[in-house]
């Protein structure tokens, strides 16, 4: 099982338990998944929050409960996603849309890809059934 934070377009956030991902998107093209205050089918998954304190495992991290502040989590958090994005998706810059969109209709080989894109192409890119993952990146040091 696994379990989603959910929003609506209504505003109403919930959660909602699930067999897999796969189980989340057949319930939602099928209108199963509705929000338990209006009943309508706008339903997208949102970031979950996280409590704990860091602990480097091999590869990746894992949070463990804590005296670290939630400031200090949340900072420990994102500085390790964002130097897995760095270290392991090409950044394609402004044609974030034009490869997510290739990439997904077969044009392009499956790769994991980042860069930047307009509040209109994220539109589009919703529409077509694409979920991106906005994460503030640290701006690089010309110095460096």
């Amino acid at each position: 099982m696994i379990v989603f934070d959910l929003s609506c377009e209504c505003g109403c956030q919930f959660e909602g338990w699930f067999q897999d991902t796969a189980d989340f998107h057949s319930q939602k093209a099928t209108g199963l998944l509705s929000c338990p205050a209006c009943g309508g089918g706008e339903v997208k998954k949102i970031l979950s929050p996280v409590a704990g304190k860091k602990a480097t495992v091999g590869k990746g991290i894992r949070l463990i409960a804590g005296d670290a502040s939630p400031e200090q989590l949340a900072a420990d958090l994102l500085k390790s996603i964002q130097n897995h994005v760095v270290n392991n998706y090409e950044d394609v810059g402004a044609r974030l849309a034009e490869e997510s969109l290739e990439i997904h209709y077969g044009l392009e080989k499956p790769r994991n890809i980042r860069g930047v894109s307009t509040a209109e192409e994220e539109k589009i890119l919703e529409k077509e059934g694409i979920e991106i993952l906005k994460i503030p990146l640290p701006v690089k040091d010309s110095k460096n």
